[in-house]
């Protein structure tokens, strides 16, 4: 695939990616009536149901990536040119931006107002760690051994994550600083916002050192035909 092709897919399906997360968020609420319970699970149940569909969509192009820390790891791996890594991060953090702007469109909200929703402690951050260390673990894990699996993997476990979590598994920093954007059930204060994206960064580069050691990469040469390559695939 072509550069454009891969970051247009890149920015693309991180703008659907967001629009799922925040625009699941703003109904739920609506519609639970003050049952936050109710709401975070609606909230869970779509994230994990959309990256599932945005994954199998974009992944044969650009990996799926979404998300910088899992950019960073990738080219860590030699998964991908380090020369690609900024041109990825910065598509993606552009797509989560345009992605809220259209999850407030349909909700007639302003394009972008700076959230008061508090997110910040030890607790979050630490949660913020695990869950990224976490969606690492699973992508690479899964990845060098089932790769079919990777996508209904990689949404299982961010569902799950919203909910074994206090900080309901933000896991990837382009969506942090654009939920910082979104003043509605999915935001976070942009304060807080670089406390966790320095947990992500630490979980990510911590799950890649453990986990590149627990899965050795194979050959590049013994890839099974029919199969995706390590790296593709990843998500939230």
């Amino acid at each position: 695939m072509s550069m454009a092709r891969r970051l247009v897919s890149e920015g693309l399906g991180t703008a659907m990616l967001l629009a799922v997360v925040v625009g699941s968020g703003i109904m739920a609420e609506r519609l639970a009536g003050g049952n936050v319970a109710i709401a975070l699970l609606a909230n869970a149940i779509a994230t994990g149901a959309g990256l599932i569909a945005l994954i199998l969509m974009f992944g044969t192009i650009s990996g799926a990536h979404f998300n910088p820390v899992v950019t960073l790891s990738e080219a860590f791996q030699k998964n991908m040119p380090g020369k690609e890594v900024l041109p990825y991060i910065l598509v993606q953090v552009l797509g989560a931006f345009a992605g809220v702007a259209a999850a407030h469109g349909m909700f007639e909200n302003p394009l972008f107002f700076a959230s008061e929703h508090v997110r910040t402690g030890m607790a979050q951050w630490w949660s913020e760690f695990v869950a990224t260390f976490g969606l690492i673990a699973v992508i690479i894990g899964c990845s060098r051994s089932r790769p079919a699996v990777t996508p209904f993997a990689v949404a299982a476990y961010i569902t799950a994550a919203y909910w074994f979590t206090s900080s309901t598994s933000f896991a990837n920093p382009a969506v942090t600083l654009a939920r910082a954007a979104t003043n509605t059930f999915a935001g976070i204060r942009p304060a807080d916002a670089p406390g966790f994206i320095i947990a992500q960064l630490l979980g990510a580069a911590a799950a890649t050192l453990v986990f590149c050691w627990l899965y050795p990469a194979p050959p590049k040469d013994a890839t099974v035909a029919g199969t995706v390559a390590p790296g593709d695939f990843a998500g939230k």
